[in-house]
């Protein structure tokens, strides 16, 4: 049967392969740039989950050692944020030419929700701390340890369950889901979805027994330091709408 309706021209042959040389550099930079964010998230994970072993002095002592590996001058814009704005941005360029899944999978769910969640996670412990005004009045390095976390757990349980507990879940699933697909990037075999999933299921439980550990421990700021640390979480909205 006939129709009148004209039919669908494919682009032109220069703009597909132009299409596809794009994707391909957009690829190899979200690939590339994966395992420098992998790498911190361990190590910044290490921490909450040796409290399992030794509270939160063990924590603070693991986030210290941590410290020394990427928050230089130099080797924190290197080894995080400039693979992170990579990631992002090769990212969202790559979802923006690509046409949207009809159920966007795991990883690109939990991709979003760490885009909302990791700048949350920097204000609060890198941007609100470094404010000179008082009550603040910069906190340093050494004061924020767990027991700036464990400040959150007190005054906010509830909220800073979702928060710390939210953003683990995340950025651990995130992190399962994109091992799977660097590694078939690279060697041509992916993870299977039951290996990946029980890795992150086994990651964050450790992550949430060590938070928990830390949460039931005594409080040691008080007076001023205390009022301080309140300050920079009061500096969140939702901190000072819950009061």
């Amino acid at each position: 049967m006939s129709t009148n309706e004209p039919k669908s021209t494919p682009p032109p042959k220069h703009e597909a392969s132009t299409k596809q040389k794009v994707l391909k550099v957009l690829t190899a930079a979200q690939r590339y740039s994966a395992p420098f964010l992998s790498l911190f998230v361990g190590i910044h994970l290490a921490a909450p989950i040796a409290a399992n072993f030794g509270g939160s002095e063990l924590s603070t002592n693991v986030m210290l050692l941590g410290r020394e590996y990427y928050q230089g001058k130099y080797t924190e814009p290197l080894l995080l944020f400039i693979p992170l704005g990579i990631h992002i941005g090769s990212s969202v360029a790559r979802r923006l030419i690509l046409r949207p899944p009809k159920r966007p999978a795991l990883v690109t769910l939990t991709a979003w929700a760490a885009l909302l969640a990791v700048p949350i996670h920097i204000n609060i412990h890198r941007i609100y701390p470094s404010d000179p005004a008082p009550p603040i009045s910069v906190l340093s390095p050494s004061e924020l340890n767990y027991e700036f976390v464990k400040a959150a757990f007190s005054r906010w349980p509830v909220f800073s369950w979702v928060a710390y507990g939210g953003i683990a879940s995340v950025v651990l699933l995130h992190a399962a889901e994109g091992a799977a697909i660097v590694s078939r990037y690279f060697t041509g075999h992916g993870l299977s979805k039951r290996v990946r999933r029980s890795v992150a299921a086994l990651a964050i439980t450790a992550v949430f027994f060590g938070l928990y550990k830390i949460s039931q421990e005594p409080l040691r700021l008080r007076g001023l330091q205390l009022e301080r640390v309140n300050a920079v979480y009061n500096a969140f909205p939702p901190h000072a709408y819950l009061g």
